[in-house]
Parts: structure tokens; C-alpha cells; sequence
């Protein structure tokens, strides 16, 4: 079992920490079997995944070594409440870092845009079940209470239809799509500019300065880190990107607002600042920053 997803609003246009592919019209049904409820999802193909959890949860399931897919007929029991999205953890190397993938078999749910970790391994079935209850009562909390229809067909999965992005938003998810941070930054501060109050960009910006922040770094290093040196306010600040990138939003909040008093001005000016980036990237709306930010107001003044 996991916490909640980080919030329960789908920023359209500012890309999710979970959706590093490029867009795609629908996805193709699973080998797992020809239901409109499970289907085979890639990095090519996933951003079709993060549509249809608009509507309802979608559960993503990680195969592979040898390991097939294995939670299609119970996902099916339940009508089309929700959908199974199968991924072979061998071939797409983006998801399995976006969901932060150690092993296989490795569960989550996508609702409303945002990723929610399940468990690794698979409990008893009645286990199961009670979790999937729980991934229905926390989209139904976030009014996503549509329902899929159940076609034995191929090709029945229906397709999501966008809206086109406004420009600079479209060059910042195409960046991003292509590993390119630096110009998906340029891009959405370009929106920003235009447009003060592009909520999206905003979004969306801060998002992308926090993959930048985590390229090229690894869990063992950052948290080896935080952890040998606690009065590193970089150290810290890592971590908690950390955190917030695999949905530990609590413990990323707890974390800078418990460091922020033992500061000097210049670093409470930099946990501030990571703070708002992280209210953005959480959602203003959820909450868990409506207290946090709270209590920063609180250790402001």
C-alpha cells in the first residue's frame, strides 16, 4: 500500500513526472487478452494511459524476466471501472525509471494524471482486491468515475482526443519528450513571460526544473547524501525532489520545514523557494500543501 497521489488536479498541458513520452493516439490491446480493459502500454504509447485516467484509474502493471502480466481477469471483474496497463519492464527504460521500477512484478495506478504506487510482488488475491477498492474510492474522491466499455474486440479501446497545446507548451512537452530539459525550461519561462498568469506554464516549469534537478543522479547518492551530512541545505533539497518525484510529498514537506528555522537567510530563501516549486508540482489545490504552506507562512513571520 502506498500514500495518495500528489494531487488530485491533471494539469493539461504541463507534462507529469510519470508522462517522459511522446504523445500517441490510443494504445494497441494487451497479449494479456483482447479486453478493452487491459492493454499493452509503452514508453511510446503512454501518454494515452495519462488521458484515459481523465476518465478512470488505470492500473500499471510491470512484467518481464519471464513473468507474464497477471492481473487481467481480476481488473476485468470489476466493469470497466477501470482499465490494466501492462508493461514490459525490459523494454521502456522511461517508465520504469518514471515509476522508479527496482523489480518485477511492480504495481501502481495513474489517476488523473498522477502516479500512485501500489506494491512490489503479488500479495493474496483478497489483498489485491482490497487495494483496488481503495484505488476506486481514491479516484472517485477526485470525481473520476467514469467507466470503460467492455469489448471483446480488438481495437475497441477508444481514443483520446487534445486539444492542440498552446505553442510554447507544445515545444516544452516535444523537449521533454526528447530529454531535452533545458529548452522545455526556456520554453515554459517564454509562456510565462507572455502571460503571467499561464497556470499551466507555471506548472509545468516547475516540473521540468525538478527532472532537470534529478538527471543524471541516482537514489543511493542522494539519499547517502542527506543522510551523512543533515545541515547540507543542497543535500536536503535534493532529497526532497527526490521524494516529491516518487509521491512522498509528506515526508519532502516535512523534511524543508523542519530545516527551514535552523537556516540563515539565504538558505530559508532557497527551502522557500524549492517549496513553491513543489507546491506547483503537487498542486496548489491538494491538502497537503494547502497545510504545508501554512506553516511556512507561519515560520515566515
Amino acid at each position: 500500500m502506498t500514500n495518495l497521489p500528489p494531487s488530485a488536479a491533471s494539469l493539461r498541458g504541463a507534462v507529469d513526472l510519470s508522462s517522459l513520452v511522446n504523445p500517441a493516439p490510443a494504445v494497441a490491446p494487451s497479449a494479456a487478452g483482447n479486453s478493452s480493459l487491459v492493454v499493452e502500454a509503452t514508453d511510446a504509447t503512454f501518454s494515452s494511459i495519462l488521458e484515459l485516467s481523465n476518465s478512470v484509474p488505470v492500473l500499471v502493471e510491470f512484467y518481464g524476466q519471464g513473468l507474464a502480466p497477471s492481473l487481467g481477469a481480476l481488473v476485468t471483474e470489476f466493469g470497466g471501472r477501470m482499465v490494466l496497463a501492462t508493461i514490459d519492464g525490459t523494454k521502456n527504460p522511461q517508465l520504469v525509471q518514471a515509476f522508479q521500477v527496482t523489480e518485477v512484478p511492480t504495481v501502481a495506478a495513474v489517476i488523473g494524471g498522477r502516479p500512485l504506487q501500489l506494491f512490489v510482488g503479488l500479495p493474496e488475491e483478497s489483498e489485491i482486491r482490497a487495494v483496488l477498492d481503495q484505488v476506486l474510492e481514491v479516484a472517485k474522491q477526485q470525481n473520476i468515475t467514469g467507466t470503460v466499455p467492455v469489448n471483446d474486440a480488438e481495437g475497441a479501446e477508444p481514443e483520446p482526443v487534445d486539444e492542440p497545446l498552446p505553442p510554447h507548451h507544445q515545444e516544452a512537452f516535444d523537449a521533454i519528450s526528447a530529454g531535452d530539459f533545458a529548452t522545455a525550461i526556456a520554453e515554459y519561462k517564454l509562456a510565462i513571460a507572455q502571460n503571467p498568469r499561464d497556470a499551466l506554464a507555471v506548472a509545468g516549469l516547475a516540473q521540468v526544473s525538478l527532472l532537470a534537478r534529478l538527471e543524471g543522479t541516482t537514489v543511493d547518492e542522494i539519499r547517502a547524501a542527506a543522510a551523512s551530512d543533515p545541515s547540507d541545505v543542497d543535500a536536503q533539497l535534493a532529497v526532497a525532489d527526490l521524494d516529491i518525484s516518487g509521491g512522498h510529498v509528506d515526508d519532502a514537506f516535512l523534511r524543508l520545514l523542519e530545516l527551514f528555522p535552523t537556516l540563515d537567510a539565504a538558505g530559508k530563501n532557497l527551502v522557500r523557494t524549492r517549496l513553491l516549486d513543489h507546491f506547483e508540482v503537487v498542486g496548489t489545490d491538494d491538502p497537503r500543501v494547502v497545510a504545508a504552506r501554512r506553516r511556512l507562512t507561519a515560520l515566515l513571520y
